[in-house]
């Protein structure tokens, strides 16, 4: 059995001896093959002259210029928008404070108009249009101003026509009443005229 186990494997290593020479020359191709690679690849990347350098950097400093000139641009061009959206906001600014400042005065010129012969009440008025000169004051300040409507052609752009009635010696679409004022706030509209129109 011991000589039978040794032949065994004698046989083994000389198969594997054989694979190993059928391998060994299988890699010598492969070899082989890498070496003429790493040739052609040497020829391919041979290394560029001065004058190819000297375009190749003009090239990416071109493109830097270019990419320098058009972030400068994009710069100017945002710093131009925000200044121009903070020069609006700064003009308007008042426009909602005025907004709510206006239902407030419409009470107060509804006010004014009672008229009494009690001293209290007449009081009270001048107290009222003390108020009311101020409270016109300020808006004056900021740039808010009534709209100037009755007797004036129909303005679609400043006034809102809530009733048409025909009036003998008017013409058509001239406001023959105002039934609320309206204001600008600088060249904005901040509330339309309610207005009657003639037929």
């Amino acid at each position: 059995m011991f000589l039978v186990t040794v032949k065994e494997v004698k046989t083994v290593s000389k198969k594997d001896k054989k694979e190993e020479k059928k391998v060994e020359p299988e890699t010598k191709e492969e070899v082989k093959e890498e070496a003429t690679k790493e040739k052609v690849e040497k020829e391919e990347t041979k290394e560029p002259t001065q004058e190819e350098i000297i375009q190749g950097l003009l090239v990416q400093l071109d493109k830097a210029k270019n990419d320098v000139a058009r972030a400068y641009a994009d710069t100017e061009n945002m710093k131009k928008r925000l200044q121009k959206e903070a020069d609006t906001a700064k003009k308007y600014r008042f426009q909602q404070a005025g907004l709510e400042i206006l239902p407030i005065l419409d009470s107060m010129e509804l006010a004014l108009k009672v008229e009494s012969e009690d001293e209290a009440i007449k009081n009270y008025v001048k107290g009222f249009e003390m108020i009311h000169k101020q409270l016109v004051g300020v808006l004056e300040n900021e740039g808010v101003k009534p709209i100037e409507a009755l007797n004036k052609p129909f303005d679609h752009n400043t006034m809102q026509a809530l009733m048409q009635e025909a009036k003998e010696g008017v013409e058509p679409g001239i406001v023959i009443e105002v039934l609320q004022k309206g204001y600008m706030l600088k060249d904005r509209i901040l509330r339309p005229a309610l207005v009657k129109v003639s037929e």
